[in-house]
């Protein structure tokens, strides 16, 4: 009795499936502008790497909507740096969002790099290192940036306050990472709830989980496309017109490597992100490749209204 009255409060008073939508339903939901994918290259991590990125990208005619930036933490860039990467986002209107500070893994706490202990998320440790998030996060407001990366539910609930309150720009765009670990619908509607823009689900999910979040969220999804070794090393390529079919809105990101270590560190090799950055440019256009000769009606522009392009 007690199971069924489980399912029948879930069926009945809440939107959300009771499973996984094994029958994998279209999107009904688009872009500003109409499109049902965009494109997405993260791990941007300096001036230089951006400058890269917006030279391939025209050599290959492929719109690029948005960049994950200085996952590392922006902190790695002097003051001069971080306003010429929020210059070049600019000028070629592409939507920057940073990850400001290091967080787990990278300050100070060992706990998320033990063999067992990295289950427990890699969420902000403390008030005083939040405090510190935020003054980097302020530092890269006066740079002109106004898109962030979110590792942590509670720090997105206090940024949607802020922003909500005016005490930050209106503009200003949150994306959680799939550092936070969300992968079901409950999940990504309370994102939605606590004012994620968009959201990326963990990388290993099957079209029916991505169907289930779509079916009660609004939000863009951030689906890998191609993610490094070390975090499983799938490549979906070939998913590619049915991901953008049932997630739309969704934003195709690449992440070729062996691991996210030797990408984002403090010492990393810049010949290596800049060779990176061209194959993840390929990527993208043989996704777009892929979903136009499916046949689907799926619709890809050069829209931009609606992105947080960088205000240096």
């Amino acid at each position: 009795m007690t199971m069924k009255n489980i399912e029948n409060f879930i069926l009945e008073k809440t939107s959300f499936p009771l499973k996984d939508r094994h029958d994998l339903p279209s999107s009904s939901t688009t872009f500003e502008g109409g499109a049902h994918y965009r494109m997405e290259i993260p791990g941007i991590e300096n001036a230089e790497n951006f400058e890269v990125l917006v030279k391939e990208a025209a050599k290959y005619k492929m719109p690029i909507h948005r960049v994950i930036g200085t996952v590392g933490g922006s902190a790695l860039l002097d003051k001069q740096e971080l306003k010429y990467y929020a210059q070049i986002g600019a000028e070629a209107k592409i939507e920057a969002l940073v990850n400001p500070a290091p967080t787990r893994g990278w300050d100070t706490g060992r706990q998320y790099l033990t063999a067992e202990g990295y289950v427990s998320g890699m969420r902000i440790r403390g008030q005083d290192n939040l405090y510190l998030w935020l003054k980097e996060f302020n530092r890269c407001l006066e740079a002109g940036l106004r898109g962030f990366l979110i590792p942590d539910e509670g720090l997105l609930y206090l940024l949607n306050k802020m922003r909500a309150d005016g005490a930050i720009p209106a503009d200003v765009k949150f994306k959680v990472s799939v550092f936070a670990g969300h992968g079901n619908a409950v999940g990504g509607k309370l994102l939605e709830e606590l004012g994620a823009d968009s959201f990326n689900p963990l990388a290993d999910l099957s079209l029916a989980m991505f169907a289930a979040i779509r079916s009660v969220t609004n939000i863009p999804l951030d689906v890998y496309m191609s993610i490094v070794d070390s975090m499983g090393g799938n490549q979906r390529h070939i998913e590619a017109d049915e991901i953008a079919r049932i997630c739309a809105p969704v934003y195709f990101k690449f992440e070729p490597g062996k691991n996210e270590c030797d990408l984002y560190n403090s010492w990393h090799d810049s010949d290596h992100l800049n060779h990176l950055v061209k194959v993840k440019v390929k990527m993208a256009q043989i996704c777009k490749e892929w979903v136009e000769d499916s046949g689907k009606k799926l619709i890809f522009n050069d829209y931009k209204e609606d992105l947080a392009i960088p205000k240096p």
